[in-house]
């Protein structure tokens, strides 16, 4: 498994923020984290990523455990925030230039122009981080994410800021990425937007996890119910009640 989460707790004073989960994400799959607003998406990502550390548990990115072996697990990670902030005074190409010297990349110039161009990005190579675009931001801290071949993916909410053809275009990037070997959690409220995308999902509420199971084996219960809905229509409907859903493991 690439990405590996054992009995993950984050506790801060009083209060529980997650409330000890446990999944994997295994090679060529694309995992919804949903869940509303406090949920602790945010946290289990940011702690997946060594930013913070758990208060309980281990959490592990291609076998490397993220506390004990942090420079190992986060040279096989890219994390992008909700809220990308590049450096304002680098240009595009210059946070590629960065990026590929901070992981010591060797051959990475032909990839990075493939990048530019996949993410409408080449017009803008020279352009500062200062003079971008909410959906350029995020445009191209997803380039510096894909720059190294990682092989853990997290990303949250990587759709804010872009046009509906930016929409389309970062899909396809994140399922051939998928398609590529790589472990990919994605975390958004635009269910709608995802509802193809995703191979599992994964469902929390207040730290805890309600619903965890692949898409296709979750859409044939519902089928099996004699329900016919949407991945938005199933979230809203066990959100309603969480306290009677039922864990749908993979």
């Amino acid at each position: 498994m690439s990405i590996v989460v054992e009995d993950y707790h984050k506790i801060y004073g009083e209060t529980v923020a997650v409330a000890g989960i446990s999944f994997s994400v295994a090679p060529g799959e694309i995992l919804g984290f949903v869940g509303p607003n406090g949920a602790g998406k945010t946290t289990t990502l940011r702690a997946l990523a060594g930013i913070i550390a758990p208060t309980f548990g281990r959490l592990f990115i291609a076998g490397h455990d993220v506390v004990h072996e942090p420079v190992a697990a986060k040279a096989q990670l890219a994390y992008v925030p909700d809220e990308p902030v590049p450096f304002e005074r680098l240009t595009v190409w210059e946070h590629f230039r960065f990026t590929a010297a901070a992981y010591h990349l060797r051959e990475w110039r032909a990839r990075g122009e493939a990048l530019l161009d996949r993410l409408e990005l080449t017009e803008k190579r020279d352009a500062p981080g200062s003079e971008l675009s909410r959906g350029m931001k995020q445009k191209l801290a997803i380039g510096c994410a894909l720059l190294h071949h990682p092989k853990a993916l997290l990303l949250d909410e990587p759709l804010t800021g872009l046009d509906p053809f930016g929409s389309r275009s970062m899909k396809e990037l994140i399922r051939d990425f998928a398609a590529g070997g790589a472990a990919v959690i994605v975390s958004s409220h635009q269910l709608s937007e995802f509802q193809s995308l995703f191979t599992t999902l994964l469902m929390l509420h207040r730290g805890r996890i309600i619903r965890f199971g692949k898409l296709e084996e979750l859409r044939n219960e519902l089928s099996a119910e004699g329900r016919s809905e949407t991945l938005e229509e199933l979230f809203l409907r066990v959100m309603k009640q969480p306290e009677r859903a039922t864990e749908l493991q993979p």
